[in-house]
């Protein structure tokens, strides 16, 4: 404003005939809105910055997720970080360069079993997590896997779902038929009728005989039937911002029972969940036929599983039959160990349980 209003004000030229008043201000006041509007703009050029560098954050990261994807279709995978060296361990991963060799097999059986025979359980920066691991699963035998924090738990689910390589010996999963469950489960953009029914279209859903009398009947199974009531199966919305915890978890579950696949490989997905729907919803599942794989840290749940795999932490682990009421017992034998006094036979008593329960001392 000032640097408009200086030439008009200090003019010295002498006034012609023509000059007047109104046209002075006219160009005034199109000075003015001119250096009004330049301004906003490079105003808004600024406040936008912080928009653009994060759009191009975002855009990065998709783009080496797509080729991250096209690389592990072909079976390429790379080295990212530097593996610790804490351990020796009796497996080696062969390199090709700075791309490590996934020299296993993958090998889709026909009769649904799932069998492991000298599998490593290795992270994508090369930690070796357990060295060799070997087991036999067929339908209806319900696996319970514990172990301590880092142990190789998830990183299991995530050998059996096909995310990560097989680095060495065989792995025999049924195609199609596994179905896996986070913790913090996935929400689309789309209507509700699209969160049961994920990752299947509509189409998909239709070829499938399935109705929405059906999807009714499943939500009342996992007691999500209050969602429906309010909102319908076609109301669009953020269903991230409107479901809880609690609920989300259970809408997960509500696909397991939509897709109704072979196993369930359930990763804490139901620690934000009651006990009393949380156990509905297990035997439900079991009423169904699925073969449960399940992380839990709730006692409550053992008396769904038949088998339990128990990882120690250092690569080691032990795979049998599941006594869910022994296992109570030496569980509620640590509770009141915890409660007690210390002492050395304390110590040493708790050091044995967590032993046998294959848990921190934390847990």
């Amino acid at each position: 404003m000032i640097v408009v209003s200086l030439p008009i004000l200090l003019a010295t030229k002498p006034k012609s005939k023509d000059d007047n008043v109104s046209e002075r201000t006219h160009y005034f006041t199109t000075a003015k809105n001119l250096l009004i509007t330049g301004s906003n703009a490079v105003e808004r050029l600024m406040s936008s910055y912080k928009d653009v560098v994060e759009l191009a954050g975002h855009t990065a990261r998709v783009a080496t997720m797509f080729t991250v994807l096209e690389e592990a279709s072909r079976g390429i995978y790379h080295k990212t970080l530097v593996a610790k060296k804490e351990k020796a361990s009796e497996f080696e991963i062969e390199f090709r360069g700075d791309q490590p060799l996934a020299k296993g097999k993958l090998i889709y059986s026909t009769n649904h079993e799932i069998i492991l025979i000298n599998v490593p359980i290795v992270t994508p920066n090369c930690d070796i997590v357990c060295p060799s691991l070997s087991l036999h699963l067929t339908p209806g035998q319900h696996l319970l896997i514990t172990g301590p924090n880092g142990c190789g738990k998830s990183s299991l689910f995530r050998i059996l779902s096909g995310l990560w390589p097989v680095y060495g010996g065989e792995l025999h999963t049924p195609k199609n038929s596994m179905f896996y469950i986070p913790q913090r489960p996935y929400m689309v953009i789309g209507n509700l009728r699209d969160q049961v029914i994920y990752p299947d279209t509509y189409a998909d859903m239709i070829n499938k005989q399935v109705t929405e009398e059906d999807l009714r009947k499943i939500m009342r199974m996992v007691h999500l039937e209050h969602i429906v009531e309010r909102d319908t199966f076609h109301e669009v919305k953020d269903w991230t911002d409107i479901l809880s915890g609690g609920e989300k978890q259970r809408m997960a579950i509500a696909r397991l029972f939509y897709h109704k696949p072979k196993y369930a490989l359930l990763d804490e997905c139901t620690s934000a969940v009651s006990i009393d729907v949380e156990s509905h919803i297990y035997q439900a599942a079991i009423d169904m036929g699925i073969t449960l794989l399940t992380i839990t840290h709730r006692p409550t749940l053992w008396k769904f599983h038949s088998h339990i795999l128990q990882f120690d932490g250092t690569g080691y682990w032990e795979f049998s039959e599941l006594n869910h009421h022994s296992r109570l017992d030496l569980k509620k034998e640590k509770e009141e160990l915890l409660r007690a006094k210390d002492s050395a036979q304390k110590e040493n008593r708790l050091s044995e349980l967590n032993t046998l329960l294959c848990e921190d001392m934390t847990q």
